[in-house]
Formats: structure tokens, sequence, C-alpha cells
């Protein structure tokens, strides 16, 4: 058996149901799971619903329906099997979808995971679409809602764009069907279609270009000695989407010279993107790096159902709200940021940490986590704590840390997974962001031990956190 035959093993097994229900996480990725997933099952004529889960632990098990329906959990449910084995759920009336480590339980659940076959950067989004195409070709409209589970599952981010079957089929099939743009040799950036250029590359660290990255007015002042026109006759900002070829290879070019001049690599100034042509300009939905934020607010803040309905076509009522959650969302993240520099983080041999308790949603933690390493020491991995609302014995655990470190030997997924087993709780994610649910009593024992591991991973490969 192969990736391909467990593809159209799942969508047999689709077919045979006589009605599905659809449990999802409800990040980027996990929104655009459920999406593709739903429209491609109803479109057969087979009755579906859906279920988001913030994290498939037995907190949210009630959730998971008792009743006769195929239940398909996508984008969780591989690392946690064992809570299926315990709600006595069989062999028949289960399909995982997913692309984290898959644990091993006792009943071998259907199970379609590109990890096994070596197909690291794919997200569950991309897994889920092969299977909507497998049960018919006409569903190659849902190739760019996978494109943008897939860039903001941060599949894209590691080697400076999509690789693997998720370059190779699901991009290719977005172009033919002429909903995917590809630039190949685009300005590794955030916040192309809705920043003005200077913003884009204030807020930009990867590459860090020093007197630009983090320095609104030193990137303005960078464009403005390039003579590059940032400002419409109104008054309105350009943004960079909007700038003309020549003035893209000006700003590209002295960036170059920029890193140069300061002996850093310009490996990562270039990146390929991908945007929607047939979506408003000037709108997060115009790349799939912001469309991905979008529906990642609107996860993290309690309503994914609304960033399915965007993914879904609503531009109206849907797109507003999501719009307004998109701002409020940059708000508390920005506020986040700044509590995490301004506090400090504790500093181990090879961890930095820090609890930031009930000020910040359990929801967002990790992307403040992930913000603040390029302003903090990014040669050790950054592990946040928080309370968890509905049960105040638990802990949230996020970590992040960087490409560059993850070359290091570092996995931590892996390394959350192990401590969290012995203290009772449970990890999961990759291996340059992962998280886990801690009893609180443990959060000391547990940093050590984390920290204690991670420096395993280190002298494994070789290396140090330096």
């Amino acid at each position: 058996m192969g990736f391909c035959d467990d593809v159209k093993a799942a969508a047999e097994h689709i077919t045979a149901a006589h009605e599905v229900t659809i449990i999802s996480h409800i990040d980027a990725d996990g929104i655009s799971c459920e999406t593709i997933l739903s429209q491609a099952i109803s479109r057969y004529g087979i009755p579906v619903r859906s279920v988001f889960v913030r994290q498939l632990e037995p907190l949210t098990m009630p959730q998971v329906p008792s009743d006769s329906s195929l239940k398909i959990f996508s984008d969780l449910g591989a690392g946690q099997q064992n809570l299926l084995e315990e709600r006595k759920f069989s062999k028949n009336e289960i399909l995982i979808v997913d692309h984290h480590v898959s644990q091993p339980c006792p009943t071998e659940y259907e199970q379609v995971n590109c990890l096994p076959y070596g197909h690291t950067r794919m997200s569950a989004a991309g897994i889920c679409y092969l299977i909507a195409k497998q049960l018919d070709t006409a569903n190659i409209d849902l190739a760019k809602l996978a494109v943008v589970g897939n860039v903001g599952d941060m599949m894209a981010r590691e080697t400076c764009g999509l690789v693997g079957p998720a370059r190779d089929v699901i991009v290719e099939d977005g172009i033919r069907h002429r909903s995917v743009e590809v630039r190949k040799k685009d300005l590794n950036c955030y916040g192309t279609a809705t920043r003005p250029v200077y913003l884009s590359l204030a807020y930009n660290d990867d590459p860090f270009v020093k007197g630009i990255s983090n320095n609104p007015e030193g990137a303005k002042q960078f464009l403005k000695r390039l003579g590059i026109v940032q400002q419409a006759p109104t008054g309105r900002w350009y943004v960079w989407e909007e700038l003309s070829v020549e003035d893209k290879r000006t700003i590209i070019s002295a960036l170059a010279e920029q890193l140069i001049a300061n002996g850093d690599s310009v490996d990562r100034l270039l990146a390929e993107t991908y945007g929607f042509p047939d979506e408003i300009p000037r709108t997060p939905l115009r790349n799939a790096q912001e469309y991905a934020t979008l529906l990642n607010s609107c996860g993290r803040w309690s309503k994914p159902a609304l960033g399915g309905a965007i993914l879904r076509g609503d531009r109206g009522t849907a797109y507003r709200e999501a719009e307004h959650m998109l701002k409020n969302h940059r708000a508390i993240i920005r506020d986040l940021l700044q509590f995490i520099i301004e506090t400090g983080v504790h500093e181990l041999e090879n961890l930095q940490y820090l609890n930031v308790g009930n000020r910040y949603p359990d929801t967002i933690v990790g992307i403040g986590a992930g913000m603040a390493l390029s302003k903090l020491n990014s040669a050790k991995p950054i592990l946040i704590m928080c309370e968890v609302p509905e049960d105040p014995n638990l802990t949230k655990i996020s970590m992040r840390t960087t490409e560059r470190v993850v070359g290091r030997g570092i996995d931590l997924q892996q390394a959350l997974n192990d401590a969290a087993k012995e203290y009772g709780g449970g990890g999961g994610g990759h291996k340059i962001a992962a998280g886990a649910y801690i009893p609180k009593p443990a959060e000391q024992e547990f940093i050590i031990r984390v920290n204690k591991i991670l420096g395993e991973q280190f002298a494994a490969q070789g290396s140090d956190h330096c």
C-alpha cells in the first residue's frame, strides 16, 4: 500500500457512508480541511455535518457524536487514537486525515497520513484535497483552499515555497483552474496585499535586514533613497502587489546589497508566493498568507465556522465580521508581543520560557511566542505557558523555534510529547511549532524536563544552542 492507495481507500470509505460527521481543528489548516471535505462530500450527495475542536482531548471528546455516522477527523486524531478507542469507536466508523505524528493504538483505525511516505511538507488540507479530487475530479476548484491551508500551516516557510505533492499536484491544479497565481521569485514578505510597502519591509524579519526590519521609519527612508513612489496622488499608500516590476526589482536588489554588506545570507530574500486573482485587490483574501491569517483569527476567537463561510464564498456579512475579528486579533497579538518583550523571559541552557497566566487566551499564545523570537534569543526555542479556561488544573504549553534551530536537531513535537507523557499530559505538532497540556502543579518540573530533552537533541546532532 502506498500513499495514493490510502487516498483511494479513504474516498471509498466515504462513498460507502450513509452520513458523515467531520471533526476538525480550528486553525487555518483545519478550517480549510473542513470546507474541502464538507463540500466534496455534500456534492457527492452524502449528508454531512461538522464539529470544530481546539484540541482532541478528554475535555472535547464529548463533542464527537456517538451516532452511526462515519466520523472523519481532519488535522487531528493521529496522535490521539487512544481517546477514540476509549470511546469504543469501531474501525469502520472512523477515518483519520492528518499530517501529525501518529501514535500507536491497538485498534488500527483507517488513516491517511502523508508523514510515513516522506511527505513532510504537506498539511492535512492537502490530503483532504487529494481525497476530494479522488471523489470527483471536478473538485479541482477546491485546490485554492488547500493552498491556503498548506501555507497557513507553515508548509512553505522553511523551503520558501511549497514542495512535493502540495506544489506538484495541488498548486498546479489551482493554476489550471485559474484560481491560483504563482510568483516564483517574489519578495519573501508578509502583508504584500494590504500593508504599505514600508510596513511590509519593517515588519519582516525573515531575513532580518539591519536598519529596516523592526524599523518602520528606516524602511520608509530606504524606499525614499531608492526613488520609489510610496503613495498615490490621493495620499493612499501603495502595497507591494501594486508596484511595477521595475520598482520591485530595484527594492529586491537593494535589499540583497544590504544583506551582503552586513555579512548576511540572501537565501531567504525571495520565495515562491501564491496569489488569488479572483479576489478583490488590497484585501487579505488576495494571497495565501494573509487569507490564512484571516482564517486563523476566526478560529482562535472561537468562530471557525465563520472562516468556513468565507472559504465557501461569502463576501458579505461573514467577510465583514471576519475583517473586524482580524483587526481585533492583530491588536491582541501586538499587545501579547509587547507583554512578552517587556516582561522578559527566563532563560535556561536550551530554552527560554514565560508564564502569561490568564492574561491572554490559550489559542493565541503560540502566535505571540513565534513573533517574539526575533526580538529575543532566536537560538533558543521559546516556551509559553498559560491557563486553560475550561480547566484550572491544566496548563497549556506552546513552543516555537526557527528553521535554523530545527536544522540543528531540534524537534519540539517530540520533546513536548515525550515530556508531557511523563506527567500524564499530551502533546503534538511539528518540529518547529508544538503544543501540550499538562497538570498545573507540574509546570516547573516540566520545563526542566523539556530543557533536558532539548539538550539531548542538540547533543545527538553534535550541536549546541549557540
